[in-house]
């Protein structure tokens, strides 16, 4: 089963199991997760987070994701944005965090 581990600072961790995978969106919104939203869809950048690891848990960014990225300098596989972001089903482990202020 996959796994996806939020932590980071000022946030007590937190383990999700994702069964199938799916919308870390959806993932997040299950269990409150501290994970910031706004559009939930590629156009403001304020999901973004770090993939601290297992970044092959994710699959591949589409154009939309990679172009907010841009704006902000980041660029996958280290940042991702948690609105646009899809586990893939397996059983991998996805450690990440919200992005600070700095990056």
């Amino acid at each position: 089963m996959p796994l996806v581990l939020i932590e980071g600072p000022g946030i007590d961790p937190m383990r999700i199991d994702a069964a199938e995978g799916g919308a870390l969106a959806d993932l997040c919104d299950d269990v409150s997760a501290p994970i910031p939203f706004s559009c939930r869809s590629a156009n403001c950048g304020t999901c973004r987070i770090v993939i601290l690891e297992g970044e092959g848990e994710l699959e591949e960014p589409d154009d939309e994701e990679l172009d907010v990225l841009d704006v902000f300098g980041n660029a996958p596989p280290k940042f991702r944005l948690a609105c646009s972001a899809k586990m893939r089903a397996g059983t991998g482990t996805l450690r990440l965090r919200p992005v600070t202020d700095d990056e």
